[in-house]
């Protein structure tokens, strides 16, 4: 199922507006943090400011993926643009793993040298505990809305707000214990923050990085969606079921097994009832590619080299000889079973009872005709009287 509008308008405002929100939330905190940290003489409030100041990168990140990632197909990108929303996710675990790795070597190297430790101060203490309560605040708003709109990449900046409330937590911790006379806790909580930015960092890219390489539902998720295929009447089972991830949306691959003498467009019907079972039932499944097989997959590669129509009929039909100039009008259906080829011969137009009772004999003679022919099996006939 496919995106029928080139833009879902409401679903990127929605993105943009809390993005922008919490952009404006980062520059007053980072502008904050660094002039409360440097005038109280706490460097984990500073490392804390610039990791504020470093999520106005992500955020813009976020918005131009958030735009882009809401275009439907196009002929350059057939399944939608939803995946650039997740290289940007990849692109802002990056950012956060970078700056956890600055940060952590500048925590170190005080820790190491014990005359570059600070001793902060109340302003300090104050900044922290108001981040944690803004922070906080932030991660419910982004959350709801990540939640309404399906988008990884609101809900990844969701948990970078809340690990920035996290890090202030080990701030307020670490000012408060330099204030009462361990400096070097200010200095560890600078690196136990890093540490934490950098986890956050790890766990978006790594998440994202799968999608990319399209890494599937875990198996009880495939289990679910197998249960629902099998429940659709006429499925008489599935195999070979795969599935992707395209953003906040699941493609679906699947090969459905079917009665072996029912009509084309019964079998179509079943696919169509499978697919919108699937999206119904799942809500981020978006798209169902149903292969309608007769058999399974075993036999049905079995059945791969066989002939198609016009071979088979060719080589039946120059078996049969004159058999069948009795009989002018005849349509065969092919069947593909396990690696051989049955026959229905159906005739039409028979004028009497007596042309019709010599076709016991007429199928008996077609069928000796064709053992020669070794990938035939049964040939059955089926016959109308009257026009």
């Amino acid at each position: 199922m496919s995106a029928e509008s080139l833009l879902n308008g409401d679903d990127y405002q929605a993105k943009r507006r809390v993005t922008l929100v919490g952009s404006l939330v980062n520059v007053l905190l980072a502008i904050g943090k660094i002039i409360a940290g440097v005038i109280g003489h706490s460097q984990a409030l500073i490392v804390d400011g610039v990791h504020s100041l470093s999520d106005l990168v992500s955020d813009a990140l976020v918005l131009w993926a958030a735009r882009v990632g809401s275009y439907g197909a196009d002929l350059d990108h057939p399944y939608g643009h939803a995946r650039i929303e997740t290289a940007a996710t990849v692109g802002v675990g990056a950012l956060l793993l970078l700056v956890a790795g600055g940060f952590t070597y500048d925590a170190a190297i005080r820790m190491m040298n014990p005359e570059d430790l600070l001793t902060p101060g109340w302003i300090a203490l104050a900044a922290a505990v108001f981040s944690v309560l803004a922070k906080e605040g932030l991660y419910h708003y982004t959350k709801r809305v990540a939640r309404v709109v399906r988008s990884d990449l609101i809900h990844a900046n969701a948990w970078h707000h809340r690990s920035d409330a996290l890090s202030s937590v080990v701030v307020i911790i670490g000012v408060a214990g330099a204030m009462a006379g361990v400096p070097w806790l200010d200095a560890l909580a600078a690196l136990v923050v890093a540490l934490m930015i950098g986890a956050v960092g790890w766990r978006l890219a790594w998440h994202s990085a799968r999608e990319l390489v399209d890494t599937g539902l875990d198996p009880d998720e495939l289990a679910y969606i197998g249960r629902i295929i099998d429940s659709v009447d006429g499925v008489e089972g599935h195999d070979d079921l795969r599935t992707r991830r395209m953003g906040s949306d699941t493609l679906v691959d699947v090969h459905i097994r079917v009665a072996q003498d029912i009509s084309v467009s019964e079998g179509h019907r079943i696919s169509d009832a499978v697919l919108y079972r699937l999206c119904r039932e799942v809500d981020h499944v978006a798209e169902v590619l149903v292969h309608v097989d007769h058999e399974g997959l075993p036999e049905a590669r079995r059945s791969a080299k066989l002939p198609l129509r016009r071979r088979a009929e060719a080589e039946l039909r120059s078996a049969w000889g004159q058999l069948l100039d009795d009989y002018p009008h005849n349509r065969a259906i092919l069947h593909y079973r396990d690696g051989h080829l049955d026959v229905d011969l159906i005739i039409t137009g028979l004028d009497d009872a007596p042309q019709a009772g010599r076709l016991p004999a007429l199928q008996q003679q077609l069928q000796e005709r064709a053992e020669h022919i070794p990938y035939v099996g049964r040939i059955r006939l089926l016959a109308h009287l009257g026009s």
